[in-house]
């Protein structure tokens, strides 16, 4: 009786006849041709256009700028050399320094409340409620309105609604607008981002938790698990990488806010609400330009060193399942 050689065997015993008469070499070397496909040059045709536009739009007037830190180039006309005079000087700068404290205090405050608001909006908007597909959609219209619009809608209610508002009911500290308190302005641009911002993190929580599976909830009420225990023993482990990805996102928005601060308060009352970017490109046109660039040098390093930084401690928890 004769039996057939499957033809995976019938491969194998070939190559370990080959490789004992050193005959692999060339088997050894179309493997390595084949585990390294040849990329087709029509992807860097595609590449390049784009490769072009970001260099001549983004990363050459930023060479150049960085460069005009180093001088008392003013916007136009001559200018020299200077060496570290400006970086010297933002440091001692008080109204820059005040306008970096402004600025981070506003990003953390303004993250925490984003995404505590956003996240308890997703579970009561993923739960067994009615009409909560409609409901989403009424959330989620912040999104998509100009923040300057919403700004300065904002900025009617809070010098004239609210006071009026106050006058009416006898409320002291509501008859005077926030927006002209120094230390109250910062909250005015705070509940307006927030208000623009809670939507885009709301969307992100709802992905997060429409990605759980039901057997787990179902295994964590056979178990008795009250709801408080889900939520904080179930739902926030499984969503952590939801939570890291919204709080990286925002924080790095938040560091940049210019337009709502221009429309509610324009950095008022006196430089109380002025954040870094406002600063800088308030200096741009004002003639301090190679000393905002050194500014927005350092700000640029700081952003890079607290990306690099989140990025560390946030290693292998966004990883989404």
């Amino acid at each position: 009786m004769t039996t057939s050689i499957p033809p995976v065997a019938a491969a194998t015993g070939t190559l370990l006849g080959n490789a004992e008469h050193g005959q692999t070499d060339h088997l050894v070397g179309a493997h390595t041709r084949k585990g390294k496909p040849k990329i087709d040059p029509v992807y860097y045709l595609f590449l390049l256009p784009t490769l072009i536009l970001f260099t001549l739009a983004i990363t050459l007037p930023a060479i150049v700028g960085i460069f005009y830190s180093f001088t008392n180039f003013i916007g136009f006309g001559d200018w020299e050399l200077i060496g570290l005079t400006n970086y010297i000087a933002v440091f001692s700068d008080p109204a820059i320094l005040s306008s970096y404290l402004f600025t981070f205090g506003f990003a953390v405050v303004t993250v925490i409340l984003v995404n505590v608001i956003a996240f308890l909006l997703a579970v009561a908007l993923t739960s067994r409620i009615r009409l909560k597909t409609g409901l989403r959609a009424i959330f989620v219209i912040p999104m998509v309105i100009s923040g300057i619009v919403i700004a300065f809608v904002f900025k009617y209610l809070f010098a004239n609604s609210l006071p009026a508002l106050g006058a009416a009911t006898g409320i002291p500290w509501l008859q005077e607008s926030i927006l002209a308190n120094e230390d109250l302005a910062w909250l005015a641009i705070v509940i307006v981002t927030a208000w623009q911002s809670i939507p885009s993190a709301l969307l992100i929580y709802i992905a997060g938790l429409l990605s759980i599976p039901g057997e787990v909830y179902e295994a964590a009420d056979i178990d008795g698990a009250s709801a408080w225990v889900r939520l904080r023993s179930v739902t926030l482990p499984l969503v952590a990488g939801y939570v890291v990805i919204n709080i990286i996102l925002g924080f790095k928005g938040y560091l940049n806010v210019y337009d709502v601060i221009v429309a509610l308060t324009a950095g008022g009352p006196g430089t109380a609400t002025r954040s870094i970017a406002m600063t800088i490109f308030t200096g741009f046109t004002g003639g301090d330009y190679a000393y905002q660039m050194a500014n927005a040098t350092m700000f640029f390093i700081i952003a890079v060193l607290i990306s690099i930084l989140q990025l560390r401690l946030t290693r292998g928890k966004a990883a989404l399942s």
